[in-house]
C-alpha cells in the first residue's frame, strides 16, 4: 500500500448551483445549495485514501462546527487525522458557484489554514515515513516550504499542485519532483498559453511535469523523455470541483504502486472523469473498485 502524506488545506465548500454564473452587479436565482467538505489538501487526501493509499493529513481546522464535520469526513474516508490540529477561530471555507455546464468559480477564505505556518512536532517523522508528499498552495508558503524541505531531507517524492497560482520560490521548485498544474496555472507560471511550450519551460525548474487539460486529458513531460498526451474519457460533466485533486490523489497512488507513467495517467484520468459526473468535492470522489472497473471498461473500448 502506498503511504502518502498530505500537507494542505481543509475547507468547508459552500456550493451554489446556478444555470449560469452571475456577471458583476448581476443577481441570479440558484437551484440548489450544499455544504460539502473540501480544501485542496483534504480533497487529495480523500481521493488517495478511497483509491487505496494509506494517507495522513497534516493541517488545521477551526474550533467550530465545520471543523468537527471536516475532521469526521476525512476519518470516514480512511484518512489518518492525528496531525490535523484544531485551532481557535473559524475553519477555512470555499464559496463556489457551479453552472449548468459544470464549470465553477471559487473564492477561498483561509480561516484555520492561514494559521499553519510550519511543521508541528511529529510532522517531520510523518513525512519521512511516507512514499510521497502532496503539497498545494492554500496554506501559507512558509508551511509548504517546510514540508518540501522535510521531504527532500528524507528522500520522499514531492508532488506539488501550484494552486492557487502564484510565483514559486526557487527553493520550492528545487525540492519538487513532480509539478501538476492545470493549463491555466501552467500559463500563469510561464507566461506561455501553449501547454507543450509551458511544459518545456517548467522542465527547466523541475524534473517532471503533468499539465491537466480538462476534457482534453493530460500532458506529461520529463527531462530526457518525449512528451506524452493521455486523453480523458468522454463524459458529461455535472460539477468539475475537485476533479484536479482527484487526478492528483489517484496519480500519487498509481505511481506509488509502481505503475508505468502512461498507465498511471490513464487511471488517474478515469478517476477524475468519474468525479465530474457527480456533484461536490469529496462527495464526488470514486472508490478503488469503481475506478478499476471503469478503467477496464475504458481499456476495452480502446481500438
Amino acid at each position: 500500500m502506498t503511504a502518502i502524506a498530505v500537507l494542505g488545506s481543509t475547507n468547508m465548500d459552500l456550493v451554489a448551483y446556478v444555470p449560469k454564473a452571475p456577471h458583476p452587479g448581476e443577481t441570479v436565482t440558484g437551484r440548489e445549495f450544499r455544504t460539502v467538505p473540501g480544501g485542496k489538501g483534504a480533497n487529495q487526501a480523500v481521493a488517495a485514501a478511497r483509491l487505496g493509499g494509506e494517507v495522513v493529513m497534516i493541517g488545521a481546522v477551526g474550533a467550530d462546527e465545520f471543523g468537527v464535520r471536516l475532521r469526521a469526513a476525512l476519518a470516514a474516508s480512511g484518512v489518518e487525522t492525528a496531525a490535523l490540529r484544531t485551532v481557535e477561530g473559524a475553519s477555512g471555507t470555499a464559496h463556489i458557484t457551479v453552472d449548468d455546464e459544470g464549470a465553477n468559480s471559487i473564492i477561498v477564505i483561509p480561516g484555520a489554514n492561514g494559521r499553519v505556518t510550519g511543521l508541528e512536532p511529529g510532522d517531520d517523522s510523518r513525512i519521512g515515513a511516507a512514499d510521497c508528499l502532496l503539497l498545494q498552495l492554500e496554506l501559507p508558503l512558509e508551511a509548504v516550504l517546510a514540508g518540501a524541505r522535510a521531504a527532500r531531507a528524507h528522500g520522499v517524492r514531492t508532488v506539488l499542485t501550484p494552486a492557487p497560482a502564484q510565483p514559486l520560490p526557487a527553493e520550492l521548485l528545487a525540492a519538487t519532483d513532480l509539478l501538476v498544474p492545470n493549463e491555466h496555472e501552467a500559463a500563469a507560471l510561464t507566461g506561455l498559453t501553449d501547454p507543450h511550450r509551458a511544459a518545456e519551460a517548467l522542465l527547466r525548474e523541475v524534473p517532471e511535469v503533468v499539465i491537466t487539460l480538462g476534457a482534453a486529458g493530460s500532458l506529461y513531460a520529463a527531462r530526457g523523455r518525449a512528451p506524452l498526451t493521455v486523453p480523458a474519457p468522454r463524459v458529461r460533466a455535472v460539477d468539475t470541483t475537485a476533479a484536479g485533486d482527484t487526478f492528483v490523489g489517484a496519480l500519487a497512488v498509481a505511481l506509488g504502486e509502481g505503475r508505468p507513467v502512461p498507465e498511471a495517467l490513464r487511471w488517474a484520468s478515469v478517476a477524475a472523469a468519474l468525479s465530474v459526473q457527480r456533484p461536490g468535492a469529496q462527495s464526488s470522489m470514486p472508490t478503488r473498485t469503481e475506478t478499476d472497473t471503469a478503467a477496464l471498461a475504458a481499456d476495452g473500448a480502446t481500438p
